[in-house]
């Protein structure tokens, strides 16, 4: 441990000797502070909230982000080709130690700047909330500066239906072998509309059970969070429905008639102690349009209610955002490990780009080509390039997908819990699987490279 504290003390050294850190102080606080107090929210909690925490964590990961890849990749690569680290490898240390130093050192310099920023912004958040008017500082008090967790109605097992119902079917009708897949696909969909659409007239019950919640959720307001989707759209764009929540046949029943648009989210709260004394909450939604409505089974409704409060959510957040930069941090390294300081910033910005561009991606693994589909029969258009693309895009979004699920930006900005498990979850799978895996190739492209021929020219 104290050889490896000495590296870190050598980088953390480096990072002042280039003035890399009061460089990305200044940026840091000049775009986390300065610049959110000459922009003016719109007076609303969401305004607020966009321009003071979605936009302050976004810029603080960015910035956070690429200074980090630089720093790891010029403190290793130009340690080589400056031939300084010939100086270290001679003493009784490691080469995996060598590099792990680093590693801490940037990691730990990242933490220093992170909490800097995060307490700014924190204070900030706080201070700019008083300006807000008395309604507003109500809706941010109970909807983002909170950390809420959610509830849905258990998702019912559709394949079991499937199978169940297949059987049956093909017992009774002789269906063809190569068509057994799309008669499979035909009842699933007719199931799923069963189960999502609400036809005019008609009437969705939702039965959310809160299990032993319900001991320290009395007297605590609920939020219920709901989309749907219209299968026709009318002249106001809005859709009238008569939500109903509390138990069936009581007087404690509270009805809240909402006209709302459909393809976004909508988030109103309910009266408390709604729930039943088993702690089942029941909501019924009357469709009073003259279309069908569809409730998604994943996201069409939930109910949050409070977990905790904001300040320890704020800070769990913000450790997964240091565990992506220890992601990053070992990306550079490994890259500086075997190419020169420009390839390997190169090298390491090409696949942070790629991983942004998981959307991007996501289409082409979709819709199974790279080179767009045919204008002509809408299939997909058959080339060479899609043989080795596709594939090589389906190996990237299971390595991107399964980091960029950890984005804490978003559960702050909407008031969402982080718990400590996800924290945990991230810290495995960000920092000791994928970063893990990255260091241990860059260490062993490091221990075996020889390090006398980076010599600059005599």
């Amino acid at each position: 441990m104290q050889r490896l504290l000495a590296i870190a003390s050598l980088t953390w050294k480096a990072a002042f000797r280039y003035r890399l850190f009061w460089v990305l102080a200044g940026l840091l606080l000049g775009s986390v502070v300065l610049l959110p107090l000459l922009l003016k929210d719109d007076g609303t909690a969401r305004g607020f909230t966009q321009i003071l925490l979605t936009y302050t964590l976004s810029v603080i990961t960015g910035l956070l982000g690429l200074s980090t890849l630089w720093l790891a990749c010029g403190t290793l690569a130009r340690d080589i080709e400056e031939c300084q680290i010939q100086m270290v490898a001679v003493k009784p240390i490691a080469r995996w130690q060598i590099w792990l130093g680093k590693w801490v050192g940037i990691l730990l310099l990242n933490a220093a700047l992170l909490a800097v920023a995060g307490g700014s912004v924190f204070v900030l958040l706080h201070w700019r909330a008083q300006r807000l008017p008395p309604d507003q500082q109500r809706i941010l008090q109970n909807e983002i500066f909170v950390a809420r967790a959610s509830l849905k109605e258990p998702v019912p097992d559709i394949e079991g239906v499937v199978d169940k119902v297949s059987r049956e079917r093909l017992q009774k009708t002789a269906v063809p072998l190569s068509d057994q897949s799309l008669v499979r696909d035909q009842i699933r969909q007719q199931i799923k509309a069963g189960l999502q659409v609400v036809p005019p007239g008609f009437l969705r019950r939702w039965t959310i059970d809160l299990g032993v919640r319900k001991n320290f959720l009395r007297d605590q307001p609920l939020f219920l969070k709901v989309k749907f989707f219209a299968a026709k759209t009318n002249a106001s764009g809005t859709y009238l429905g008569l939500w109903q929540i509390g138990p069936t046949n009581s007087a404690q029943v509270s009805s809240q008639p909402m006209s709302l648009a459909a393809d976004t989210f909508h988030e109103f709260q309910i009266p408390a102690n709604l729930f039943d004394e088993s702690g089942r909450l029941t909501i019924d939604f009357y469709n009073r349009n003259d279309s069908a409505l569809l409730f998604p089974l994943e996201e069409g409704l939930e109910v949050l209610y409070r977990e905790g409060g904001f300040g320890l959510n704020y800070a769990r957040g913000l450790a997964i955002i240091l565990c992506w930069l220890a992601l990053l941090a070992a990306l550079g390294l490994s890259a500086a490990s075997l190419l020169s300081f420009p390839v390997a910033a190169f090298f390491s910005l090409s696949v942070l780009i790629v991983a942004l561009s998981s959307g991007t991606i996501s289409s082409v693994v979709s819709e199974g080509t790279v080179m767009g589909t045919d204008h002509d029969n809408g299939a997909a258009a058959s080339h060479w390039v899609d043989t080795v693309m596709v594939p090589l895009f389906t190996l990237v979004l299971k390595v991107v997908n399964p980091v960029q699920n950890f984005s804490p930006i978003e559960s702050l900005s909407t008031g969402r819990s982080i718990t400590w498990g996800q924290l945990g979850l991230a810290c495995a799978h960000i920092v000791l699987l994928m970063g893990g895996g990255v260091a241990l190739v860059g260490m062993a492209i490091f221990n075996f490279r020889e390090l006398a021929t980076a010599q600059g020219s005599t």
